[in-house]
Parts: structure tokens; sequence; C-alpha cells
């Protein structure tokens, strides 16, 4: 009777059996791990699709104008990414923005202050109510949905109210010619030239909050919060995760991103409307949707967004470059949205499969 000789890795003395948490990964399976992965495909997609059907969709001039579409998105598409990592939602992100920009317009304009006495003012403003949103919601146990509904209608009607009370109408008074007003504009919306194509300053900060979004997120002890969060708060807590402050921070983000979103809408014209920014709330949450992020929490990026709010630039500008009727924007915008929630659910399943 002869016996074969054990493994090398299972003889006495030997190195042991191996530790499959020491097992390398594969690109592939880092690639479909990638939140973005599906993000990515379809703005490949979007932008062949355009290129084909729209022959001036391939300019320099057309470029520069989609990522300034892109860009006025993905400011607030990125901290509502974050919010979304987190498990909440925040419907006020959009009249936040016009609210923002009305406080810097009419406390300039009513104390003839310099205009960037107005700025920091509307930045301590707007701070203050992307926490109360944090606070409402720590505090009361409600969904976010409500608590960010009810914030949503009071500053609608704070915006008109206040507007039409102060200014006598349903905008701002133009502050073009006051004390700090174009270096306020340079920061918040100038234009920067490249060969013979004009870009955007929102473009940068645009670019600078991914930066730092993907580094949070990746990098830092509060983005493992925010994943611990959004994927189980009660048992995030029960780890010693400050599951209150964490909600409270990323409303804060919100609500900085809306400041600085706010600014550049000022800056651009110099009056504000103050019905604006109605329904834009949705636009940033559709593009952090198709950007990878969870309706659920717990999963997403920041990179993922920034490709979601491209795709949304180069959708409506495309549009407009391939001369079709506008009127059919929302209905791309509501396709994609249903694609690439079912690409990114694909490329999850491929992703859990090949572990």
């Amino acid at each position: 009777m002869t016996t074969s000789a054990p493994p090398v890795n299972d003889r006495p003395g030997g190195p042991g059996p191996a530790d499959e948490r020491l097992l390398g990964t594969s690109p592939w399976r880092k690639l479909l791990g990638r939140p973005e992965l599906g993000a990515v495909v379809g703005a490949l997609a979007v932008f062949l699709f355009f290129a084909v059907v729209a022959d001036s969709f391939l300019r320099m001039t057309s470029f520069g104008t989609v990522l300034y579409a892109a860009s006025t998105i993905g400011i607030m598409a990125v901290p509502v990414a974050l919010l979304m990592i987190g498990g909440e939602f925040d419907l006020s992100a959009g009249v936040m923005v016009t609210s923002s920009a009305l406080v810097t317009s009419m406390f300039s304009y009513q104390m003839t202050a310099n205009v960037w006495v107005g700025v920091f003012v509307s930045l301590l403003v707007t701070l203050a109510l992307g926490a109360f949103n944090g606070f409402m919601l720590t505090r009361t146990k409600l969904p976010s949905f409500i608590i960010t509904l009810g914030t949503f209608l009071m500053l609608t009607g704070l915006n008109l109210g206040l507007t039409k009370l102060i200014s006598g109408t349903v905008s701002t008074k133009a502050i073009g010619d006051m004390e700090g007003f174009s270096s306020a504009k340079k920061l918040f919306a100038s234009q920067l030239t490249l060969g013979n194509t004009e870009f955007k300053v929102t473009i940068l900060w645009w670019i600078a909050l991914v930066a730092v979004a993907t580094w949070i997120l990746l990098r830092t002890r509060f983005g493992n919060w925010i994943f611990a969060v959004g994927g189980n708060a009660d048992a995030a807590r029960a780890v010693g995760v400050p599951v209150a402050k964490t909600r409270i921070g990323l409303y804060m983000g919100v609500a900085f991103c809306a400041w600085i979103s706010g600014q550049h809408l000022l800056f651009s014209f110099d009056v504000v409307q103050s019905g604006e920014g109605v329904g834009n709330e949705l636009t940033y949450i559709i593009a952090a949707v198709i950007g990878g992020c969870l309706i659920t929490g717990g999963y997403g990026s920041a990179v993922g967004s920034a490709v979601g709010a491209f795709i949304f630039g180069m959708t409506s500008k495309g549009i407009v470059y391939a001369e079709w009727n506008p009127d059919w924007f929302k209905f791309f915008l509501g396709a994609m949205l249903l694609l690439a929630t079912l690409l990114n659910a694909w490329v999850r399943k491929r992703a859990e499969a090949t572990r």
C-alpha cells in the first residue's frame, strides 16, 4: 500500500495553507469593482453617438461648452454623491444655490458693503442651512426626504417673499458696479483661454472638488465613516462611528458647494431671479445615480458623479449640436438614467461573482 506525500503547505513545519486574504486581486476584478465603471462605458457610448450624429460636437469650442454645462451640475453632484453614499438625500440643494446668491446680492446692496462682505455672510448662512438639515435629521429621526423637502419648500417661499419685500420685484438689484465685484467675479465666474477656446473657471472648481472628495473617501477616516453610515448606520454606531456628526458634515458639504454654485450664478449675471434652482436637485441626484451611487447608500464614488455630470453635459449640448428638438432632452435623460442604473447593477453583480 502506498501513500502520497502531503502537500508541502500541509507538512509539519511547512508554511501552512495559503491565506486567501493575501492573494492578489487581478486588474479585471479591480476594474469590475469600481462604482463608476458603468458610467464610463455610458459616457463613451454617448460621446461616440454625438460625434457621429453632430458634426460640430468634436470642435474644441463645443468641448468647452460641454465641460461648462457639466461643471455647473458636477460641482453639486460631488457632495450629493457623498451624501448618497452616506445613505441620505437633499431635496433642498437646488434652491439652496439660489438662496446663497440672493443673500450675497441683497446683503451687499442693502448694506452698501463691499461685495466680499456679502460673499462671506452668504457662506455662513448657507453652511447654517446645511447644518440645520443635518441637525433636524439626527434629532427627529425623520427620513431625509421629509426633512429636506420641508427645507426646500421653506427656502422657495423665503427666496420669493424676501426678494419681493426688499427689492420690490422677483429679482435682485444689479451689483455689477459695487466695490469688490470684479475680483469676486474672477474667482467665481471668470474665463480661461487655451488656444482659441474659452473655458469657465467652474471647470477648475469642479475638478478640485472631485479630487478632494475622492481623497476624503479613499484616504481618510471620515471617508470610512461615510461608507459605514451608508451601509449600516446601527452597525457603524456600535463600533464607535459618530453617525450624527458624519451626517451633519455631509449636509454642510452640500451647503458649501451650493455656496460656490450660488456665487457663480450671481457673478455671471450680477442679478439673480428668486425662482431659479427649483428642480435642479433632481438633476444632481440623477448625475450621482448615473455615476454609480446606490439609492440605498454605502456604494459610489466622487469620480462617478463627475462622469454622470459629464454625460449630462454631453447630452444637453449634443442635442443642440445635432439640431434636434430640445424638448426631447428630458426623454433622453430619463432613458440614460434607466440604462445607467441597469448597467451599474450588472457591473456590481459581475464584481460580486468574481470575488
